[in-house]
């Protein structure tokens, strides 16, 4: 099993944590970690765009002048989309932008993001990450005794004053457990967990 050390808020380390095979050290699959990343931003778009055509938008019913002997182009109606006030040309309508991926391939996705960070080094693990009221000074102080600038914050609980003392700093995102993507764990640089975020995410990933 792979193993990773355990560190104290202050950067010591204090142990080390043995972690599943089955979810941190499986064959990184690098083009079903894109696709997911794909699906992800593509459920993220609102599809709620929307412009008129020419046969929505209203008026130019009556041809503006006559076919021929005027010296201007033809025209058949003011609402051509040549025309100010005209339609729009295949114009955008309301659509959902959400790919379909198997869940068997979501779950490799997930281990294969998860296994690499762990082979990056980039995977740390807290013995504890608490505080007894939430400042922004004092989880600063935890990211620099890693000198990290960049992570996704991953806890087993909703960590209130964590979350709140981690949300003013740029490049720093907190997530329960149960909720971690694949886009956000590609995106930070660096993992930032603890031992109980572990255990729910072998739980719940298993």
């Amino acid at each position: 099993m792979a193993k990773v050390a355990v560190y104290d808020m202050n950067g010591t380390q204090c142990g080390e944590l043995e972690l599943a095979d089955s979810i941190f050290n499986v064959d990184v699959n690098v083009a079903v970690m894109h696709e997911a990343v794909v699906a992800h931003l593509a459920e993220r778009r609102q599809g709620t765009q929307s412009a008129k055509t020419r046969g929505e938008v209203s008026g130019g019913g009556k041809k503006p002048y006559r076919q021929k002997g005027t010296g201007r182009a033809r025209q058949g109606s003011t609402r051509s989309p040549q025309w100010v006030g005209g339609g729009v040309v295949f114009a955008p309508k309301p659509r959902d932008y959400s790919k379909k991926m198997n869940r068997k391939a979501k779950r490799l996705a997930l281990k294969s993001a998860l296994t690499s960070k762990v082979q990056e080094q980039k995977f740390i693990v807290l013995d504890t990450l608490a505080f007894d009221q939430p400042k922004t000074k004092d989880m600063q102080k935890v990211l620099d005794a890693f000198h990290i600038e960049k992570a996704l914050v991953v806890l087993a609980d909703n960590g209130g004053n964590v979350i709140l003392s981690a949300r003013n700093i740029p490049d720093v995102k907190t997530t329960p457990a149960e909720l971690i993507n694949v886009y956000d764990i590609l995106k930070y640089d660096t993992f930032f967990t603890t031992k109980d975020a572990v255990s729910k995410i072998e739980e719940v990933f298993a």
